[in-house]
């Protein structure tokens, strides 16, 4: 008694959407990691801007005009340079938000052919098992009809 093997017909699209998520899954880490590295940046820009106000507090009181716009333009630097990491971080963070949302999104559209995938393996089993059940109700008749006799024996 042979039964069919259950063959999904969308399993190169369910393949195609795990490859999907895949991918989604590599470049959500990469956002994850660049945002990391630009937290770093901010974080470094922050420091270097609060010991360039530090050293200008801590400036000497006889320092000419020309040291005194020198560390002014020093200052004005650092704080783009500051400025500039909160672009890029805020850049990241809005990147990693986009990667998450397609992650998730790519995750619910695999999942969903996973459970049609597996709603059919269980309806394909459960039709094996009625068609094996109805081949045994046959073969145990069969052989109590041959045990009792057939109708016509006479007995």
């Amino acid at each position: 008694m042979s039964t069919a093997r259950f063959r999904f017909g969308l399993e190169r699209v369910r393949e195609i959407r795990a490859h999907d998520e895949d991918r989604a899954k590599e470049a959500f880490a990469a956002s994850l990691a660049e945002r990391v590295r630009g937290a770093a940046l901010l974080a470094a820009a922050s420091r270097q801007l609060d010991d360039a106000h530090e050293a200008r507090r801590d400036g000497t009181p006889s320092a000419s005009g020309q040291d005194l716009v020198s560390m002014q333009a020093y200052l004005d630097r650092v704080e783009q340079s500051r400025r500039d990491a909160e672009r890029i971080h805020a850049h990241n963070e809005q990147a990693l938000a986009e990667r998450r949302s397609a992650l998730t999104e790519a995750s619910r559209r695999r999942q969903a052919l996973e459970r049609l995938k597996e709603r059919r393996a269980a309806e394909h089993a459960a039709e094996a098992a009625r068609r094996e059940s109805n081949v045994l109700d046959e073969i145990a008749l069969s052989t109590y009809v041959r045990r009792v006799g057939g109708p016509g024996d006479a007995a």
